[in-house]
């Protein structure tokens, strides 16, 4: 199994295939070259970017994450104000640090290549690193896969269809119905499972003080997209609207019993809150990725603010179950927009805040499940066409329409018994597969369908 910390891992925007992906594989290529001894022998290292990964790089800061984890930094530890001062070593060739300590010459015209119109055989998302000596001489290469949510496979791994990372849980399963199964056999709620799968690797305490950090991280993150403004940068023109819109909302004449509709204000305004801070670089949480960042956040918000009886112990609740959808179509299909489109980011996020919700407000394991499936359910087939190559448009304003329906499916799910519903989340997980695999690559996060191509822009590249 994964880990709940690796579903929801602490970064930066705007993108975790494109910018947290290679970031870590980058630093995880110098770390494999310093077990071979190979590191001080180090003179160059040229990165090849491949599939969508090379089509929408520019706009999703994939170069500018290469430089950063070659320097040795991380996307739990970055500073966003540090990352954005380096962009400028993007322009013209400098001196580089690998780990912050061994100088190397950098070109990033010659050391970052975009091979736009090549496809490796894994997974669109590709990097292939090599690092030659003074002489110019290859010391060593691998291949990388950015799979989606952060998750970075090599090579071997990808072959193998597995990640050296995973471990042994005593409660595995691939599929809503084995965890289902369990959660029957041992009777257990489904965050109950998934706390016993992670208590193999860590204390409850730990495991609930880093759930609590994650919180913690998010809220901070929905402050800061409430207070700044301006507009967001890459070309597109686009403003920030969360500060004017908490403005409006707090000072607001009609009241909540006169307008109930104004709950879907706030929950809207938590998403863009997030997706804003997301799309300049700021520090977000994936969830389970970075373009679907603001749905968990923003719905984890509705429950803080309008649902009384809501404490820590409903955020453990609430993360462990969503965590636990979230292997599913990790398992089942995958995370990531270059393969399913964006029903593999925001809707399988959507399906995960249904559940969690689900699970808060007191609901069975079956209509926690039924939660997931209707937010999936009503999410196929969505696209993933970014204007410009930027999470901007449609990404901010799609993360409000998922956390929306989350909840929408959440409520659904509790005026039904979780039994008597026709489609299970297994089928719906299947048909998302499908759907992905029949999906044309112009509609796979390389902005040469759909809406990328109805919007003239002129977007430098950065």
């Amino acid at each position: 199994m994964v880990s709940v910390f690796q579903i929801f891992s602490i970064g930066i925007g705007p993108s975790s295939s494109h910018t947290v992906g290679p970031m870590r594989a980058a630093r995880r290529f110098l770390v494999e070259l310093f077990e071979r001894e190979f590191l001080e022998d180090v003179a160059r290292i040229e990165t090849e970017l491949f599939g969508s990964l090379a089509m929408t790089g520019k706009g999703h800061a994939t170069d500018l994450a290469i430089l950063l984890g070659l320097e040795g930094e991380t996307p739990e530890g970055v500073d966003p104000a540090h990352a954005e001062s380096r962009r400028n070593a993007l322009n013209v060739p400098s001196l580089i640090h690998l780990m912050g300590r061994y100088p190397i010459d950098f070109d990033p015209q010659k050391d970052i290549l975009f091979h736009m119109s090549k496809r490796l055989r894994y997974h669109s998302n590709a990097m292939r690193m090599t690092a030659y000596n003074l002489k110019g001489k290859k010391i060593y290469s691998q291949v990388y896969y950015s799979v989606g949510g952060g998750f970075v496979l090599d090579h071997p791994e990808a072959k193998q269809g597995r990640s050296s990372t995973e471990w042994a849980v005593p409660y595995p399963f691939k599929t809503a119905s084995e965890l289902m199964a369990h959660c029957k056999n041992e009777k257990m709620a489904v965050w109950e499972l998934v706390l016993e799968n992670e208590k193999s690797r860590a204390s409850e305490q730990e495991i609930r003080k880093g759930v609590l950090h994650i919180w913690q991280t998010m809220q901070n993150c929905v402050a800061r997209g409430l207070q700044n403004e301006g507009e967001i940068p890459g070309g597109l023109k686009v403003k920030r609207r969360a500060r004017d819109l908490f403005e409006q909302l707090q000072h607001s004449d009609v009241t909540l019993a006169e307008d109930p509709t104004l709950v879907m204000e706030w929950i809207s305004l938590f998403a863009l809150a997030v997706k804003e801070e997301n799309a300049v670089g700021g520090r977000v949480v994936t969830a389970p990725t970075n373009g679907a960042a603001g749905i968990i956040p923003a719905v984890l918000h509705y429950a803080d603010k309008f649902l009384p009886y809501f404490d820590e112990d409903d955020v453990v609740i609430f993360m462990l179950t969503a965590a636990a959808i979230a292997i599913l179509y990790k398992e089942g299909a995958s995370l990531s927009a270059a393969e399913m489109g964006c029903q593999g980011e925001v809707g399988v996020a959507c399906s995960m805040a249904a559940g969690a919700l689900a699970a808060v407000l007191g609901g069975s394991n079956e209509q926690i499940e039924n939660a997931a499936e209707i937010g999936m359910e009503h999410n196929l087939g969505l696209t993933c066409d970014p204007v410009g190559g930027l999470v901007q448009i449609p990404c901010i304003e799609r993360n409000t329409m998922g956390a929306l329906k989350a909840v929408n499916a959440a409520k659904l799910a509790l005026r039904a018994d979780g039994k008597s519903h026709c489609v299970s989340l297994d089928a719906v997980i299947r048909a998302m597969r499908e759907t992905g695999e029949n999906m044309k690559s112009v509609y796979k996060e390389t902005s040469l369908g759909g809406l990328a191509l109805q919007v003239s822009v002129a977007v430098p590249a950065c």
